[in-house]
């Protein structure tokens, strides 16, 4: 099957649906944070042109274990993420910030 942006309006339309369901959004808006730090890893990692691969060979991670980390089949600690981080000559950063509700807005911290 060929890609195409068509798929990704239809899934974008299918998520919309699903989400004005309240359980649904809440266990969507749940997983956030876990699904934002798969992606900001595989983005990374692309970014830093390196395969899992290299990667594993930098970092002495198994390729299967950053396969499964990327795939969110994994709970990678702080030091596994470093780790990570420092073979792709990056900075692991953490942040905390304000929940954000509807009638008020965030402020810096």
């Amino acid at each position: 099957m060929r890609w195409n942006g068509n798929m990704s309006n239809k899934f974008d339309d299918f998520l919309g649906e699903q989400l004005k369901d309240p359980e649904i959004r809440e266990e969507y808006e749940a997983l956030q944070p876990e699904y934002a730090a798969i992606q900001a890893m595989i983005d990374a990692r692309v970014r830093s042109g390196m395969t899992k691969k290299e990667l594993s060979e930098k970092t002495g991670i198994a390729q299967g274990d950053i396969s499964k980390i990327e795939r969110g089949n994994a709970n990678p600690s702080l030091r596994t993420l470093q780790r990570l981080a420092r073979g792709m000559k990056m900075t692991l950063r953490l942040e905390f910030v304000p929940e954000c509700s509807t009638d008020t807005k965030p402020q810096p911290v």
